[in-house]
């Protein structure tokens, strides 16, 4: 059994989330302290007992999730799976950030930094309402790539997140979006589905928000990580500190190629995904681009203690 670490991504977020895993490991408890003091704020009282509004907010979400992931990392650690357990790791948007803080490559307190920087950045590069994006179902990746040609007419309409076989997300202008929704239906799509997020991300609407990340990781210690990155931009590893900093400004604009990534690891002999953190968004991906791997949520005390015990 070969295993590979996976970090989510913006969307798993619950009140609640990483709060058993704090009662019942202190390593757990002093992840979400540390982040707390790097950001100057108490966001594990927004988590634990906050609004999920006020946690939904992109600045809020992204430390907040890599807080959870690297809290059940820290369970595993103390019930013996350590991070040389897995051949790879590798996470969904912000999960890149948790997967890297994960295999010591970035601490947590600079990780929870370049989230909270990272959300304010993505959030404010396009003004509310300008920026949308849609989850296309049943169709591929060249066929949407198609849709998000035909439906820009001169706006910024591109193929955001290829997830799995079934779902490919674009983002952009919000008319360019709204197009390419009904495009893609004329198309043979199953269903096109505006998402309720609050900044187009992972197109060159970005171009502000990759611009301050250059500038925040130029001030950041960078290690090689202890196991081999799935780089979303690249679907392929990466180990090199200088890299992965690039890699990191690239993915703000970039496509994040989950499926790729998925099939990358498989081939390099991967056959178990363990998805940390919050919810279950990744397994769901990961057992429709290839039924054959399998998939484990660690997200709760009793996860940990399963997961160490297989």
């Amino acid at each position: 059994m070969t295993i590979a670490f996976v970090f989510p991504g913006q969307g798993a977020q619950t009140i609640g989330m990483g709060k058993a895993l704090a009662e019942a490991y202190p390593a757990a408890k002093a992840i979400f302290d540390e982040v707390d003091d790097a950001l100057g704020e108490s966001l594990s009282r927004l988590i634990w007992e906050g609004e999920i509004e006020t946690l939904t907010l992109t600045q809020n979400a992204q430390p907040a999730l890599m807080a959870t992931s690297m809290a059940a990392m820290r369970a595993l650690e103390a019930e013996g799976v350590t991070i040389g357990k897995a051949a790879f790791v590798a996470g969904h948007s912000l999960g890149e950030y948790s997967a890297l803080a994960a295999a010591g490559a970035i601490s947590v307190a600079d990780t929870a930094r370049l989230l909270r920087t990272r959300g304010l950045a993505m959030q404010s590069a396009v003004p509310v309402g300008e920026g949308a994006m849609a989850a296309i179902l049943g169709l591929d990746l060249d066929a949407v790539r198609a849709v998000a040609e035909e439906a820009a007419q001169g706006e910024v309409c591109q193929a955001a997140n290829d997830n799995d076989p079934t779902q490919v997300v674009v983002s952009g202008a919000k008319a360019a979006v709204e197009r390419a929704a009904e495009i893609a239906k004329e198309k043979g799509a199953k269903r096109a589905v505006m998402l309720p997020v609050s900044a187009p991300f992972h197109c060159a609407l970005m171009q502000p928000a990759a611009d301050a990340m250059a500038e925040a990781l130029r001030g950041v210690d960078i290690k090689s990580p202890a196991v081999p990155l799935i780089a979303n931009v690249r679907a392929d590893a990466v180990t090199s500190p200088d890299e992965i900093r690039q890699l990191l400004v690239e993915q703000v604009t970039g496509s994040v190629r989950w499926r790729e990534s998925v099939q990358a690891m498989a081939a390099k002999g991967v056959t178990e995904f363990w998805e940390i953190g919050a919810g279950k968004a990744l397994s769901g991906m990961i057992r429709k681009i290839d039924r054959s791997l399998a998939c484990r949520q660690v997200g709760t005390p009793e996860d940990a203690a399963a997961a160490a015990g297989a």
